[in-house]
């Protein structure tokens, strides 16, 4: 059995962990309410905005858009897998990086993949193997809209160019604070709507249904990975303060069971002592 002070030190050790991953929990819940309002009140207008934008399409002629929808023979794939720049989030990080090395080894294997990361966890985890071509993890330090739209510009100007046949996206879809879903969406080219779009609202459209089609193309896209980093940025302080409560808990246990074993060894050094001064007193009297 372990000395006194050395279960003192660990019980020690322990308690301080504890108030630690219990100081992290309460940082990233006040964080996910942040970020849930925000992913919470943005689904809605995404969901409209590609409701609306496949009402147009389907009443239009099938080449419009055709610079975003052209589908080619795939040699050349980028596919943006989406992390967080800090760790201590249980296995939010290591899902994305099995599935973009589960795309990149089986799904696309014999093509041209690159990895264009969002959140240094993906970066430091490609980066060795040469698959990164441009790592943007600084858009955590400033999370709008206008930033995202400049990385979205630039994956569609790599689609028209033909620098890239498909792109895919990579995240953790936020669905509550204990659950996660990986999900991999395809960017370019847009996926056509199966089966027949009902219309259910009669339209006055100012300008031409194309005009508003080809301005909505780019918006879409651009709402689509904002949403995407939404997602992420909202599972990850999920998958964090779970993963801390659970720490949290299992340093409780830990603390608590250590000092049960301190409080047996104490008694039984007391106990030693005792029986050591009553054989003593027996010697001497004898």
């Amino acid at each position: 059995m372990a000395n006194l002070k050395e279960i003192r030190n660990r019980i020690s050790s322990v308690s301080s962990t504890m108030q630690i991953t219990s100081a992290m929990k309460m940082v990233s819940a006040a964080k996910l309410k942040k970020a849930q309002d925000a992913i919470t009140a943005m689904r809605p207008y995404s969901d409209k905005l590609t409701e609306l934008l496949q009402s147009l399409s389907a009443t239009l002629d099938a080449d419009t858009g055709s610079q975003y929808s052209e589908v080619r023979e795939v040699k050349n794939v980028l596919i943006v897998s989406i992390s967080s720049n800090r760790g201590l989030a249980g296995a939010f990080n290591s899902n994305i990086i099995k599935q973009t090395n589960n795309l990149i080894e089986n799904v696309y294997a014999g093509k041209n993949v690159s990895v264009i990361a969002v959140g240094k966890k993906i970066n430091d985890a490609f980066a060795k193997k040469g698959n990164v071509v441009a790592n943007h993890s600084e858009l955590y330090d400033d999370l709008t809209f206008d930033n995202v739209a400049i990385i979205a510009e630039m994956l569609m100007d790599k689609f028209v160019t033909g620098e890239f046949d498909k792109i895919e996206i990579v995240y953790n879809k936020f669905k509550n604070a204990a659950t996660q879903i990986i999900m991999t969406e395809q960017f370019l080219p847009i996926v056509p709507v199966e089966g027949e779009v009902v219309v259910n609202t009669d339209y006055v459209f100012e300008p031409s249904k194309l005009e508003i089609v080809e301005q909505l193309i780019p918006k879409s896209l651009k709402t689509q990975l904002y949403k995407g980093i939404r997602d992420s940025f909202a599972s990850e302080h999920g998958a964090r303060m779970t993963a801390m409560h659970k720490a949290t808990d299992n340093a409780t246990e830990l603390r608590d069971q250590l000092k049960l074993t301190y409080n047996k060894a104490r008694q039984a050094s007391i106990t030693n002592e005792i029986l050591e001064i009553v054989g003593g007193a027996e010697a001497l009297n004898n």
